[in-house]
């Protein structure tokens, strides 16, 4: 389903990556979440494509996903 987002428990303790880097979604949802632009992103992080942060927010909106009980 989310094939660019890797989880290795040698990589990062096991945190949600970026195709086996050590490029956290955390950190990428990070600097969305306060202001970065993805080109910004991008140019932060060299070795990161467009569709590896298109894909960190797609994994970060699907985490968010909730349901709610009227019970």
């Amino acid at each position: 389903m989310f094939e660019r987002i890797t989880f290795d428990p040698k990589i990062m303790g096991g945190r949600a990556c970026i195709r086996g880097m050590r490029i956290p979604v955390s950190v990428i949802m990070g600097q969305i979440a306060h202001g970065a632009s993805v080109e910004e992103v991008l140019a932060d992080y060299p070795d990161l494509e467009r569709a590896d942060v298109q894909q960190a927010l797609e994994y970060a909106a699907w985490l968010t996903q909730e349901e709610v009980s009227t019970v």
